[in-house]
């Protein structure tokens, strides 16, 4: 396995992953199934789980454990209360889905439904995982070295 390539910024990865919370609740998992395929540092990993992936060789499989500050702290000033008819008619409500909303500069911006009665919702701004402890397990299938520049 000292010959296998080693994962490095920009590389391609396959793997087999699981996500779970701490508790054991599981989040995302391929590891019964098919691979899939991301190109680190493009943004189709979340940084928290690329880093730990730096360094790997096909072949090797690993479980990291995250704090729970992997995805940030959870920021209660990114809890806010609205008006529901400040809300665009067209966002499905909901309590715990996340809705698409536009930001002040015109962003797009996600928020977590935390409550909502007739009047009001509770929007959360925060990542879902902010201050969650998680476990990472990652087994590497292929890597393709990044290409010189």
């Amino acid at each position: 396995m000292s010959d296998a390539p080693r994962v490095a910024a920009g590389s391609l990865v396959t793997l087999r992953y699981r996500l779970a919370f701490a508790d054991g609740r599981e989040l995302v998992s391929t590891l019964g199934g098919n691979p899939a395929t991301f190109q680190l540092g493009a943004g189709e990993l979340a940084p928290p789980l690329e880093e730990r992936l730096i360094g790997l060789a096909a072949g090797e499989r690993r479980v990291f454990e995250l704090p729970p500050d992997a995805f940030g702290a959870r920021a209660p000033d990114l809890v806010r209360r609205a008006r529901r008819s400040d809300v665009p008619a067209d966002v499905p409500l909901a309590v715990g889905a996340v809705v698409d909303l536009v930001g002040p500069q015109g962003q797009p911006i996600a928020a977590r439904v935390a409550a909502m009665d007739d009047l009001a919702v509770t929007l959360d701004f925060n990542h879902p995982l902010a201050g969650r402890a998680l476990v990472f397990e990652a087994e590497v299938v292929a890597v393709l070295p990044p290409a010189a520049a």
